[in-house]
């Protein structure tokens, strides 16, 4: 068992229920049908207890931020890497006139994620608890999701005050590794695959964080276009590194660019990068720094999510 201390922000989402339904309104409650018209995947669905991943989208389409959204009885839970002021002053203008009001609880909550083996036998001897994926749990005071999405390995979210988590000094490791491990699971990360220039359904991100037939949300209709239009021209590929190559280099074949370096792991020697569709070939080297790059694998497409 393993277990890393991550820096994200915390939000708590609150709302009222809609006093007069009106045209537009996505859901009952004012603070859902706020979200649901932000945020990529699907609020409205989510059901007590459960979790999702989502994109927030500029009107072009392309990525702002990136968020898990946990949903409680009557209210949401935001986890962000966004600082927590940025993300409730903006929301805060974004609602307009709806009740929907926001809370840093940043301050309160210390986050851990736990991963490998003997981490299932470790919850459910401290706290008899069993979960299922996207689902999570309150005990003691702790929020315990298990959470196979944020490093593309089965593990834990733990969440509460510091003295509610008691974890084995001696299973501590580094944030890198989880950067490696992301990297070789070819989870996409804000900033760096998921960014400006780039469409995230190129990163895969239909049926993981978009789900394309919810209904309106911000850029929606970007994302639609691309995707109706047929397959993306770039894909997002697994490179193994050959030699000295840092992120945002230009991938290069035959002197020509078809693509760029976007996450670097040196510990794995592992790249993420995207290349044009028509240069992917398993096993491929192209030039890319002051190095090759090899083709491991295309990272995967993902299939539109249902709602």
């Amino acid at each position: 068992m393993k277990w890393v201390r991550l820096k994200r922000a915390k939000v708590a989402v609150r709302g009222e229920p809609v006093r007069i339904p009106m045209k537009g309104m996505t859901a009952p409650e004012e603070h859902t049908h706020f979200l649901h018209s932000l945020l990529t995947n699907d609020v409205r669905g989510l059901k007590p207890y459960h979790f999702n991943y989502h994109l927030q989208l500029r009107p072009n389409g392309q990525p702002l931020a990136d968020y898990f959204l946990y949903r409680f009885e009557d209210h949401y839970l935001l986890d962000t890497d966004r600082p927590p002021q940025e993300v409730i002053g903006e929301f805060s203008r974004l609602k307009l006139s709806l009740r929907v009001y926001f809370e840093d609880l940043t301050p309160r909550l210390e986050h851990l994620f736990l991963f490998g083996e003997g981490a299932e036998g470790f919850l459910e001897e401290r706290f008899g608890l069993r979960i299922e994926p996207l689902q999570f749990r309150v005990v003691e005071g702790l929020l315990v999701a298990r959470n196979p999405l944020r490093f593309g390995i089965d593990g834990y979210d733990l969440m509460g005050e510091p003295e509610t988590i008691d974890l084995p000094s001696s299973a501590q490791v580094r944030e890198e590794l989880l950067e490696s491990i992301r990297i070789e699971n070819c989870v996409p990360r804000i900033g760096k695959e998921l960014r400006e220039g780039f469409s995230p359904l190129e990163a895969g991100m239909a049926g993981r964080a978009i789900a394309l037939n919810k209904g309106c949300y911000v850029g929606q209709e970007a994302i639609a276009r691309v995707y109706f239009r047929g397959r993306t021209p770039r894909v997002l590929v697994r490179f193994r590194l050959l030699g000295e190559v840092m992120e945002g280099e230009e991938v290069f074949e035959n002197g020509r660019k078809v693509g760029v370096i976007t996450s670097v792991s040196r510990e794995g020697g592992l790249a993420l990068g995207y290349l044009l569709r028509s240069s992917f070939r398993e096993g491929a080297l192209f030039r890319a720094g002051e190095g090759e790059v090899k083709v491991e694998g295309r990272c995967p497409d993902g299939e539109p999510s249902e709602s």
